[in-house]
């Protein structure tokens, strides 16, 4: 029993003396510290790091923890894509597509819809802007709302809605900026790719999305009047840079704020992301021309109405075609072609199926349509391939201009 009290009793003097020793090293280490931090305090000032109070300023007293806090620090941001996008914003503008409603009472004007366009050219007091066809399409009126708040008239100077492009003109007095047009034939997979548009209207005005380039070569079949078969094959960029209705028209820009694409379209369903789409801005090049000139795109004339083999039943395959059985696609010629016509002229004739051009497979109409557009001018000539009583033919069709649609 007095062994465990012994025991205990020794413990706590050595315990005292312990801590008696630790009070003492702390006091002193207080001591020689404060004095190292009175000497240093000149030179932490002069540094920087400690802001000192001169005697007599306001707020020292009254105050004590007001240099406690960091001062209010300017950090200016800038980067790449920060100068891309300064470099091409006020180059987009918005578009307003107006109709005129006529009913019982009176007429009026009716706002259609609302979309993006980019400046791409300002000489002689008139500006000049790129945009989708579908943006300005079935509009009796067009405006263009500009960065600086101003809206203004804007003329149709051309379109096309195979292509989905149209050409605008304004008054250039109040255009400050001017898109630099780039080269979308020296795009990368993954480089990245800025969205600039008005996505659901002008409430949004200018927004900036940023992604990547997601695919070069991707085909979005058009159906131009709706009839259920596809008329166009449309050669887009993908990207997953956030496109949403309202940014049709606008600008995709590199990291250079050099346009790269025009944004037309996107996937929209549900569990669907990142699927947006622009036209390259090289075939936007080989078309705006067209449309300044001539307010509509120039294309080679064949001069049939084609109809895809696809849609055919394909009881008629055999029966009514007589195609033999390796043929799987086509494009059927569904009316006899005029008599002077390209296409009549070469002795084409209803009912016979295209399967190439120039040698090249020929699958359906958008494609024959596209191959016309992209590939021959008026004048040139051209090798069918074609079936006709199951037999494989050949001939040469001399094309020509195709009749304005104006």
């Amino acid at each position: 029993m007095g062994f465990y009290d012994d025991m205990a009793q020794v413990e706590r003097k050595k315990r005292s003396n312990g801590i008696g020793r630790l009070v003492m090293t702390s006091i002193t280490s207080a001591v020689i510290g404060g004095m190292v931090v009175l000497l240093m305090l000149p030179s932490l000032s002069k540094s920087g790091y400690i802001s000192m109070v001169e005697p007599g300023t306001a707020n020292a007293m009254s105050n004590p923890a007001a240099n406690l806090f960091a001062q209010p620090v300017s950090v200016e941001v800038t980067s790449a894509t920060v100068d891309a996008v300064e470099k091409t914003e006020d180059a987009v503008v918005g578009i307003i597509n107006t109709r005129r409603v006529v009913n019982w009472f009176n007429e009026e004007q009716v706002q259609r819809g609302e979309g993006s366009g980019v400046i791409f050219e300002n000489k002689n007091g008139k500006a000049h802007i790129i945009t989708n066809n579908h943006v300005i399409s079935g509009g009796s009126k067009i405006q263009v709302a500009l960065p600086n708040g101003d809206t203004v008239d804007a003329k149709v100077l051309g379109a096309d809605p195979f292509t989905d492009l149209a050409v605008l003109e304004i008054d250039g007095s109040k255009v400050k900026k001017v898109a630099e047009l780039g080269d979308s034939g020296t795009l990368k997979v993954g480089e990245p790719a800025i969205a600039i548009g008005n996505p659901l209207g002008l409430e949004f005005s200018r927004t900036v999305t940023q992604g990547i380039i997601s695919s070069l070569n991707r085909s979005m079949p058009v159906d131009i009047n709706e009839d259920g078969q596809d008329d166009w094959e449309l050669d887009v960029l993908q990207t997953d840079a956030a496109i949403n209705p309202g940014n049709s028209g606008g600008a995709l820009v590199n990291i250079k704020g050099q346009v790269i694409g025009i944004n037309t379209m996107k996937i929209s369903k549900t569990g669907v992301e990142g699927l947006g789409f622009a036209i390259p801005i090289n075939d936007v090049k080989k078309i705006v021309g067209d449309l300044m000139q001539y307010g509509e795109l120039k294309r080679a004339y064949l001069g049939i109405e084609p109809y895809n083999l696809t849609s055919v039943p394909r009881y008629h395959w055999k029966e009514t075609l007589n195609l033999p059985n390796d043929v799987k696609a086509g494009v059927v010629i569904s009316k006899q072609p005029g008599r002077f016509s390209p296409a009549g002229k070469a002795d084409l004739r209803q009912y016979d199926v295209i399967v190439k051009l120039d040698g090249k497979d020929i699958d359906n109409g958008a494609q024959l349509r596209k191959y016309l557009t992209l590939n021959k001018k008026p004048g040139e000539k051209m090798e069918v391939t074609f079936y006709r009583d199951g037999f494989m033919k050949t001939t040469t069709v001399t094309l020509e201009n195709q009749p304005s649609s104006n």
